[in-house]
């Protein structure tokens, strides 16, 4: 267990750290927002064939990819008066706002060709904007405390606020739906749009105005960023990507969270699909409010529960060994949802005296509030209070949360240290924003092929979202890869992160070296 003591100017006040947590909230609403409408509601509203949804969802994220490296150049280089980060953050969040806003702005009688064309210029412009916020964010986050311990608060406190996100996100599923919310799908995007739109320049630029990042007035070695010396600049950018590559630890970083993130994410919308197609034979009005609720209280859980487990157990084992544990456990989890999505397990348990008992609670409790939530506008929220809880696909939320859990809050605080690995072996300037660059370029990299396979499985499998009913085979292949692919890609990562050499002991001899070489008291 460490004893260090994290000393008192090392500790990041907890104003900074609720303004960096409403970054991560927007870094989280965006794509989480955008992935929704897109694997969707463009099928379900606008009738786009999935194969198209998918390259719309897949394709823009290799463009983005290779926007972050420049963006995070330019941020290390850059010299104001206003730090290296803040500046791009502040623009970049009002730039993303308008433009998600725009992104869906669609007619609801518009061809699919014109879907596919608007959709996809106006979202490799949003993502130019999304770029601008999101990498100098990222870096600044890196160096907004030197501690091995407050690295992971830190990005513990902001990964439990960019879970908020997760809590609203699966409520788009019910709510735009709703015919008493809206009167079609299509107008519940474009209001959703605007509201997503609205928030992240409400709370996007909060990083930008409270947040405080390394002093870098006397930053030795930082290139000039202007048109004459864009030749150059490329060159300089070139070479610092083949110099982060070449750091071994940085690069099981990447590989680890490619591999947890994308296996995550390539599956994320099959829940849906397997609750309403499987469990209520397609039928969205029977299925109700629980898909929203399974993911909510996966969110829950994962933010108020696991990662302040995981930050424990990061501070008592180490970074790596709490990595593994969590990830280990994320596998049970996943393998658990063969059961607790089974039909006949559920009526099973909901025949039990304590099944019927806790239905008969959960009934009354809203057989009270649906008055009340009714009144306000809410009935989306709202559980027939006849109806069964379908219970056991809850109980692997608490094993599964460890994997996505840990992994932001884990990955990122070990990425700042590996900034401090890099500033002793290169020197100046040091590279935060290149190498949150780097890392989010691996993810998108891998979220692009995701989302694009995400498409194919389905496609495979013989999904038709715009049919009732599915084949046995059809949900008995879709519920083995929502189980699988997770499962197989989690246990990769575990297998490129036994090795992680950059411990605690080292990291903090390191930190000793950098500060001994400044000058530093």
């Amino acid at each position: 267990m460490s004893h260090h003591v994290t000393a008192a100017k090392d500790k990041v006040p907890v104003g900074q750290k609720a303004a960096f947590g409403a970054g991560h909230f927007i870094l989280n609403i965006l794509p989480g927002t955008l992935g929704v409408f897109i694997q969707f509601f463009l099928l379900t509203a606008w009738g786009v064939d999935p194969l198209w949804a998918g390259l719309l969802g897949g394709l823009p994220r290799i463009f983005d990819s290779i926007t972050d490296p420049i963006m995070g150049f330019i941020s290390d280089n850059t010299k104001s008066k206003w730090g290296r980060r803040r500046p791009y953050i502040f623009v970049g969040a009002i730039v993303s706002g308008i433009l998600f806003f725009l992104m869906w702005q669609l007619d609801d009688n518009a061809s699919q060709s014109y879907i596919i064309w608007h959709v996809m210029v106006l979202q490799l412009l949003f993502l130019i904007g999304n770029t601008m916020f999101a990498t100098p964010l990222v870096g600044l986050g890196y160096e907004m405390t030197s501690d091995y311990n407050e690295r992971t608060r830190l990005m513990a406190f902001s990964n439990t606020m960019g879970q908020i996100a997760w809590m609203i996100v699966p409520w788009l599923y019910v709510i735009i739906p709703d015919s008493d919310t809206f009167s079609t799908q299509t107008e519940g995007v474009r209001t959703m749009a605007l509201i997503v739109g609205a928030l992240c320049i409400v709370f996007g630029i909060l990083p930008a105005l409270f947040c405080k990042g390394i002093d870098s007035a006397h930053m030795e070695n930082r290139k000039e960023i202007n048109l004459k010396t864009l030749a150059a600049n490329l060159k300089d950018l070139f070479a610092g990507i083949v110099q982060v590559s070449k750091n071994k630890p940085f690069m099981k970083l990447c590989g680890a969270t490619f591999l947890v993130f994308n296996g995550f994410q390539l599956v994320a919308a099959f829940g849906v699909f397997i609750i309403v197609f499987y469990m209520y034979n397609g039928s969205y009005e029977q299925a109700g409010t629980w898909p929203a609720w399974f993911n909510t209280i996966n969110a829950i859980i994962t933010a108020f529960i696991v990662i302040p487990i995981i930050s424990r157990m990061a501070n008592k084992w180490g970074k790596r060994k709490a990595f593994i544990i969590s990830t280990i456990l994320s596998i049970v989890g996943y393998l658990l949802k063969w059961w607790g999505f089974d039909v006949a397990l559920n009526d099973k348990f909901n025949q039990t005296s304590f099944g019927k008992t806790l239905n008969s609670a959960v009934g009354s409790l809203f057989e009270w509030l649906n008055p009340a939530l009714e009144s306000v506008g809410m009935s989306w929220f709202s559980i027939d209070p006849g109806s069964d809880v379908p219970w056991l696909i809850f109980l692997p939320i608490p094993l599964f949360a460890f994997g996505m859990g840990g992994l932001f809050t884990l990955m990122m605080s070990m990425t700042a240290d590996v900034c401090d690995l890099d500033e002793l072996e290169n020197g100046m300037p040091r590279k935060e924003g290149t190498f949150g660059a780097i890392y989010w370029l691996m993810v998108k990299i891998g979220q692009s092929i995701a989302l694009v396979l995400g498409g194919v499985i389905l496609s495979i499998v013989g999904f038709d979202p715009n049919a009732t009913e599915q084949s046995v085979e059809t949900m008995t292949n879709l519920r083995i890869a929502d189980i699988l692919v997770p499962s197989l890609t989690a246990a990769l990562a575990v297998w490129v992160m036994w090795k992680y050499s950059l411990s605690e002991d080292r990291a903090r001899k390191i930190k000793e070296e950098l500060v001994a070489r400044r000058g530093e008291l």
